[in-house]
């Protein structure tokens, strides 16, 4: 069985999804296609699909005109090794688009993503429930994560 995520995109599905594979290693687009003439999904061009993968995740996406915008109901996790991961995806992201609290930000198609470093859930299944709840505090203070910041609030 498979199961891949699929995104609706208004306009610009093809700059985005190339956008997104460029920032994440091991992604690539598959294909893209045009809806061809004879399809009742519109004029032909006018409906664009595309599969590609984000690291070791399948998407499909379709580029056909205005239907739901994107939310928060669905978001990308990308866990990070090192802040230099941290700081690289996040500045690329929020170019054009908004930063929320807790490593979440929205991209300028307003996807959202969740950029959080592998260390944050170490520290938060840590047996010591203090130092979990350190780090939960801090995280909540945070808009874009920093490791030194959770590892420091983890010490007390």
């Amino acid at each position: 069985m498979k199961v891949t995520q699929h995104l609706w995109f208004e306009k610009d599905m093809e700059a985005a999804i190339g956008f997104y594979t460029s920032l994440i290693p091991g992604s690539s687009v598959q294909w893209v296609s045009a809806v061809p003439a004879d399809n009742p999904s519109g004029p032909a061009g006018s409906v664009k699909i595309a599969a590609f993968t984000l690291g070791d995740q399948r998407y499909m996406a379709i580029e056909a005109g205005p239907l739901d915008p994107f939310n928060h109901s669905f978001s990308v996790m990308v866990e990070c090794d090192n802040q230099a991961e941290i700081d690289r995806l996040w500045d690329a992201l929020k170019e054009g688009g908004s930063t929320e609290q807790c490593g979440w930000l929205k991209d300028r198609w307003g996807l959202s993503w969740q950029i959080i470093p592998k260390r944050l859930g170490e520290l938060m299944s840590d047996p010591d429930r203090g130092k979990a709840k350190r780090v939960s505090e801090a995280m909540h203070k945070m808009v874009k994560f920093d490791i030194a910041g959770l590892e420091a609030a983890a010490k007390g």
